[in-house]
């Protein structure tokens, strides 16, 4: 998958500093050639010795390193890799970043470097919530910094919370995704997921019954055809990819503001299955039970987004894909759905209880376009997401 692929890894000081150990070993079982450079924190965490056996490379730590320097080793290291990746990436490094500081080797090809770059952050759940990092945060997001995690997760500090780096694995699918080098490289879609949660009161809400799994395969399957793919999802049952934008919301208020933000895009599906009705008035406090009898609810209409975008006058995608979850009348209803939103296509699915479909791990849809009707075989989710994704590459390859 990265066979070939040049990757300077940048190992900041925290306790995490020791998956960079284990990351690098994936990366080489993927083919990647690995290139560290070590801080003076990092090495208080692991050492030369151990980072060098791993990578079969020197490791590098100095900015002023003479020999390295009569040939401006630095300016060489910052720009030979394809991606340069920060694990962990520190509140003190991303604010160098962020402010332009180069005051040691690592500060100094980061901001030197023309390569795409990837910070996975580690540190305390408050430093990763302070004002600060925050805002440096959003500053390298602009400048086109691409990020990995951080998890919520118990911290060496004893805390709980954001902070923690991302694992091993999703730091590898998120280079992978970075330098997926598919038909889809250079194009942005956008993918929505998973039910949507209609408050009632602070503890009851309305929902699909959505495990979210589709929509989940099918951003992967668009992340590995070299997509950039932003994944807004609602509260779903599966967790999200790695190497994606992951957005999560609530209700479909939300989801309908963060799909707004994430536009423009060369595509949009749109797979959540999304509340038609909300609670005109959520309570809230918890209500009870009453001897006056139950309570009277009134509902008011939730936003209709696929049909907002697909019928937008600016900035709509190129390729518009709604889906269908129909308990009959499979064809006609996805048929008049999609010419009632305005979509291009139309992904119909049959999820009466006795398929199976609904929260299982097979789909049997029929994609549903200009050219009609074509009934797709019962098979794995991420085998639909596969084919589905394929389509999406070819409509807009043409």
């Amino acid at each position: 998958m990265l066979a070939g692929k040049h990757i300077l890894l940048i190992i900041g000081g925290g306790i995490a500093a020791y998956k960079s150990l284990e990351l690098i070993r994936r990366l080489q079982d993927q083919g990647a050639r690995v290139t560290p450079v070590l801080t003076r924190a990092g090495a208080e965490f692991v050492t030369p010795l151990s980072v060098s056996a791993l990578a079969g490379t020197a490791v590098h730590q100095e900015l002023f390193d003479l020999t390295a320097e009569a040939e401006m080793g630095h300016i060489q290291l910052s720009r030979s890799a394809d991606l340069l990746v920060v694990a962990p990436a520190t509140a003190d490094l991303m604010a160098k970043m962020a402010q332009g500081f180069a005051n040691d080797l690592a500060s100094t090809l980061l901001l030197a470097t023309d390569t795409p770059v990837l910070l996975a952050p580690a540190m305390n759940v408050r430093m990763w919530e302070h004002p600060a990092t925050q805002r440096n945060l959003e500053t390298l997001k602009e400048d086109g910094v691409s990020f990995v995690g951080p998890n919520d997760g118990s911290m060496a500090c004893g805390e709980f919370g954001p902070g923690r780096m991302a694992e091993p694995e999703e730091i590898l699918a998120a280079i992978a995704a970075k330098l997926a080098d598919g038909p889809l490289k250079g194009k942005r879609i956008l993918v929505t997921s998973g039910p949507t949660h209609e408050p009632i009161d602070p503890v009851r809400y309305i929902a699909n019954r959505s495990s979210g799994a589709q929509g989940a395969a099918v951003a992967r399957a668009l992340r590995d055809l070299g997509a950039e793919v932003v994944f807004i999802t609602g509260p779903a049952a599966v967790r999200p990819p790695e190497g994606v934008q992951v957005v999560p919301v609530e209700s479909a208020r939300e989801m309908e503001a963060a799909v707004q933000a994430a536009l423009p895009a060369d595509a949009g599906v749109f797979a959540a299955a999304v509340a038609d009705w909300r609670v005109a008035s959520a309570s809230d406090r918890k209500l009870k039970k009453s001897k006056d009898g139950l309570p009277v609810l009134e509902f008011a209409e939730n936003p209709d987004i696929l049909k907002t975008v697909s019928q937008m006058k600016n900035g709509r995608p190129g390729l518009v894909v709604g889906f269908a979850a129909e308990t009959n009348d499979v064809v006609e209803n996805a048929t008049a759905k999609r010419k009632r939103k305005g979509c291009d296509w139309i992904v119909a699915n049959d999820v009466s209880p006795a398929t199976g479909i609904m929260g299982g791990s097979e789909n049997a849809v029929i994609l549903i376009s200009d050219e009609g009707a074509e009934e797709w075989p019962r098979m794995g989710k991420d085998e639909v997401a596969r084919k589905l994704a394929e389509r999406i590459a070819a409509a807009l390859a043409g």
